[in-house]
């Protein structure tokens, strides 16, 4: 079994800044680490690995320095590591993303079939979440979003088993593999390197892919091959409301006391309420 696994080399978020009279994103300085939402991706292929003995390759599209997120999950227990980079690349959004890491799937796949990807649900620096289905449908795959267990798996009869997360609780849907799966947070942790899988991360070659290795077409990647237009960045204004103190001799008095001040503040609030359990009672004695 094969699994391959997209991750991304994104800026520190808590120490991004906007420059204030550009509007735009100011990267000088800050720390680059692996996308949070991808360890949780990594983290269960890898599990998947501890149980069957699959193969897991990790993939980056990036400039030369994201090798040191790939190092990174080869210390972590990962078998190969691919780096996509190339000047032609730069500069791509969400469309010429997907169709660059979908055109190294394909590479890799000739190599040795892959039978799962697994992707993070989005990145902290874009939060679209459209690269992982983006994936999917240029491979012609099954997609599952917002996965928050695997319960069964079966290599042999290509078939799995998954937990996903909807507005309106959590659906299990069955599917045949290959299949691209985007992993919600917090469904596991990401273990820690050991000594040995340090070691063998400094030592272990990152494979270099450009772009004759992949074989695509130079008008949909970079920036030829992005539609996507950021009119304007900024920074989020600070808020203005304070938080409030809340005394009470027991939790009880507390909560009543808060009460009384939240349809104080917003006085529409309470005959809100009321209509919604009204119109809940009805439904109630309907069925």
């Amino acid at each position: 079994m094969h699994i391959a696994v997209c991750i991304k080399q994104v800026p520190d978020s808590a120490q991004i800044r906007v420059h204030p009279v550009t509007n735009t994103i100011m990267r000088q300085g800050v720390p680059t680490i692996i996308n949070p939402y991808d360890l949780f991706a990594l983290e269960e292929a890898l599990r998947i690995k501890d149980k069957t003995g699959a193969k897991v390759t990790v993939l980056t599209m990036g400039p030369p320095q994201a090798e040191d997120a790939l190092r990174k999950c080869l210390s972590f227990g990962v078998d190969d590591a691919i780096l996509i980079t190339d000047k032609v690349f730069s500069g791509a959004d969400t469309l010429a993303t997907s169709y660059v890491l979908a055109s190294a799937l394909r590479t890799l796949d000739g190599e040795h079939p892959i039978d799962l990807i697994f992707t993070g649900k989005q990145t902290i620096d874009g939060d679209t979440a459209q690269v992982g289905p983006g994936i999917a449908i240029r491979l012609g795959h099954q997609l599952l979003t917002y996965v928050s267990a695997i319960r069964e798996l079966n290599p042999a009869d290509k078939h799995i088993l998954v937990e996903r997360r909807a507005e309106g609780g959590v659906q299990v849907l069955k599917s045949t593999l290959p299949a691209v799966i985007t992993m919600l947070e917090g469904t596991n942790e990401i273990r820690f390197a050991d000594m040995p899988g340090m070691f063998r991360a400094a030592r272990q070659e990152v494979r270099i892919w450009n772009r004759d290795a992949i074989s695509v077409d130079l008008t949909q990647v970079g920036l030829k091959g992005s539609p996507t237009v950021v009119a304007q960045v900024f920074g989020p204004k600070p808020k203005a409301i304070k938080a409030r103190h809340i005394e009470g001799e027991t939790p009880q008095a507390m909560a009543e006391t808060f009460v009384e001040q939240l349809f104080a503040d917003f006085p529409h609030l309470e005959d809100a309420i009321l209509e919604h359990l009204e119109q809940l009672k009805q439904q109630g004695a309907g069925q």
